[in-house]
C-alpha cells in the first residue's frame, strides 16, 4: 500500500511535464501555506491532471495575496480554501463576477478560536476566559501565538488584540513565519506541559492530536468582525469568529471556459472528519502533501467517484486500483 501511495504520488509530481494538454489546458491553482488546503490542492491536482488531462501549475501564496492577483491578474484560475468570513475582499471579488464560488470545500465549516492546552485548561480553569488570561498573563506564557503573514488571521488577530488591549495588558504578539512553526509551537508546548495560548483553527491534525479548549472571548460582532478584517480598521471592536465558510473559487473567466473542471471542483468537498483523518495520517507519517492525497484517494474510492464525469473516473480507476 506504501508503495502504491509513493509511487502514485510521485505521478503528480512529475505529471505537469509529461501530461498532453490537450483535453483542458494549462490550469493554475493556489497552494495555500496551511495544511488542510495543500491537501486539497494536492487531491484537485492529481484528479485534474490524471483524470481531465489538466497541465496544472501551483502557485505558492495565502489568502491575501492570491484575491489580491486574482483581482488584478484574473489569475490564479483556481482558489482552493477560502476562508470567506474572514476575508473582506472576497464577496466584493464574488459580486462583481471576477470570482465564481463553486463549492463548500469544508463541507461542515470551519472553525477559528483562541486556544489554551487541554493541560493548562484543566490546572488553571481561569485562563479558559479573556478575562482570567489578562489578569494572570504570565501564566500562558505572556504571549500570543499568531497565524502568518498573508494570512486573513492575521489582520482580524492584530485588531482583536488591539482592541482588548493586550499589549498594554502584558500580553506580547508572537507571529510565526508559516504554520508549520506555529503548529510545532504547540507540539512543543504539549511535550514540556507548557503555557501557550494563541490561535488555531480546524479542521487540523493538530487540534485532533493534541487536545486544546477554546477561550471564551466576546460574542461574533458581524459589523466588528467586517472591519477588524480590515488592515486600516479605524475602530477595532473586540469579537469572536463565525462559524466559517469554507470555499473553493475560480475566476470568472475560468468557470465560462472550463466546465468540465467546474463541475469536478463543485463536487470536491470533504467532511472535517476526513480532512482530519487525512492530516493525522500525513503527521504521523511524515509524508508529502501529495502522499496524503493518494492516501485519500486511495482509501475513500466511494467518496471521489461520485466527483468525476465517467471517462475521468475510468482513468483514475486504472492508476489508483478502484
Amino acid at each position: 500500500m506504501k508503495k502504491m501511495i509513493l509511487a502514485a504520488a510521485m505521478t503528480i509530481s512529475t505529471s505537469s511535464a509529461t501530461i498532453a494538454s490537450a483535453d483542458c489546458g494549462e490550469v493554475s491553482i493556489t497552494e495555500m501555506d496551511w495544511a488542510s488546503s495543500a491537501v486539497v490542492t494536492a487531491v484537485a491536482t492529481f484528479l485534474m491532471e490524471q483524470g481531465y488531462g489538466c497541465s496544472v501549475q501551483k502557485v505558492p501564496s495565502s489568502t491575501v495575496p492570491a484575491l489580491t492577483s486574482l483581482a488584478e491578474t484574473g489569475e490564479p484560475d483556481i482558489l482552493t480554501e477560502v476562508w470567506a468570513n474572514s476575508t473582506p475582499s472576497y464577496q466584493p471579488l464574488v459580486d462583481s463576477g471576477k470570482l465564481v464560488e463553486v463549492a463548500n470545500v469544508l463541507s461542515d465549516g470551519g472553525v477559528e478560536a483562541w486556544w489554551i492546552p487541554a493541560y493548562l485548561a484543566e490546572s488553571n480553569p481561569e485562563l479558559t476566559t479573556w478575562e482570567g488570561i489578562m489578569a494572570n498573563p504570565a501564566a500562558v506564557g505572556g504571549k500570543f501565538h499568531d497565524c502568518p503573514s498573508g494570512w486573513a488571521c492575521d489582520i482580524i488577530n492584530n485588531n482583536n488584540l488591539k482592541a482588548a488591549g493586550a499589549e498594554a495588558g502584558g500580553l506580547e504578539r508572537f507571529q510565526h513565519g508559516s504554520g508549520e512553526t506555529l503548529q510545532t509551537s504547540i507540539a512543543s508546548a504539549y511535550a514540556e506541559k507548557a503555557p501557550w495560548f494563541g490561535y488555531y483553527w480546524a479542521p487540523t491534525a493538530v487540534l485532533g492530536k493534541y487536545p486544546m479548549v477554546r477561550v471564551e472571548v466576546p460574542a461574533y460582532n458581524a459589523e466588528a468582525h467586517a472591519c477588524n478584517g480590515d488592515a486600516n480598521c479605524a475602530n477595532p471592536v473586540f469579537s469572536a469568529y463565525p462559524a466559517a465558510k469554507v470555499a473553493t473559487a475560480v475566476s470568472g473567466t475560468f468557470a465560462k471556459e472550463n466546465p468540465d473542471i467546474v463541475e469536478l471542483l463543485s463536487k470536491l468537498s470533504f467532511t472535517n472528519t476526513q480532512m482530519g483523518e487525512v492530516l493525522a495520517w500525513r503527521l504521523d507519517n511524515n509524508a508529502s502533501y501529495d502522499e496524503a492525497a493518494v492516501h485519500f484517494l486511495v482509501n475513500n474510492a466511494d467518496v471521489w467517484s461520485s466527483w468525476l464525469n465517467d471517462e475521468a473516473k475510468g482513468k483514475l480507476a486504472a492508476i489508483l486500483g478502484n
